[in-house]
């Protein structure tokens, strides 16, 4: 995702070249072997994270998602101990169990997903609860202009103009390519917004807070733009 270490100006050194060569060509054929590609995923979300150079972000990944963390571990969530609180500038504060999020009506979003730091997966579905719905029933008072997110890896934040996050494409999403979203993808439960770069989705999401005025996000804080919009998305659209 976007913020991976840069490489070094004068490369790798040629054995972890060569081992990365290796890697890269036993990669190549995952496409055609799902349990394989399942496995070579689970290789690339657990290395990434413990990875300072960022040299897996080299390898090829047949399923066409990179994975980054902002902090070195993040606590694993299911459906016996996730929680999603809403609070701040609402008349009725919530907190929703998974179980309250997958009883709720679901939406279905199919958009190219796009990174930074240029990867991108074409044509995936996410699917969940329109943030819209979660607003309102939390009632957002007339004094709420923005909504800020916060994650349960304890470092990851995000925020959205009110109007944003009322978009018909804004979803808490509980699945991904219509399976439940791993723990390295963000899950069980992240923003998914559509229009925008997918660092404005946030993984690990456990808050959504009402507030007065947008507070700049964590890639915010490091010059990433405050909107993020994708290049020709429609940023009018209800």
């Amino acid at each position: 995702m976007a913020g991976q270490s840069k490489r070094p100006a004068g490369g790798a050194p040629v054995g972890r070249r060569t081992m990365l060569a290796m890697l890269a060509a036993g990669a190549a054929g995952l496409a055609g072997a799902p349990r394989l590609q399942s496995a070579w995923e689970s290789f690339l979300a657990s290395s990434s994270q413990a990875d300072p150079t960022g040299l897996t972000g080299l390898l090829p990944n047949p399923g066409g998602f990179r994975y980054f963390s902002v902090v070195s571990s993040v606590p694993r969530k299911d459906a016996t101990n996730y929680k999603l609180r809403i609070g701040g500038l609402v008349d009725r504060p919530r907190t929703y169990a998974l179980a309250d999020l997958r009883a709720m009506p679901q939406t279905r979003i199919v958009a190219d997903v796009v990174c930074t730091d240029g990867w991108r997966v074409d044509d995936t579905p996410f699917s969940g609860v329109k943030l819209a719905d979660l607003l309102d029933e939390a009632g957002v008072r007339s004094r709420g202009t923005a909504v800020h997110f916060t994650c349960f890896d304890g470092a990851y934040t995000e925020s959205l103009t009110l109007e944003q996050a009322r978009r018909a494409d804004m979803l808490v999403a509980l699945d991904m390519q219509d399976k439940p979203i791993t723990h390295a993808h963000g899950g069980p439960v992240r923003l998914y917004a559509a229009p925008m770069y997918f660092y404005k989705s946030a993984k690990w999401l456990s808050g959504i807070t009402v507030t007065s005025k947008v507070e700049p996000g964590y890639w915010e804080e490091r010059g990433y733009d405050i909107d993020g919009w994708l290049d020709g998305a429609d940023r009018h659209a209800a």
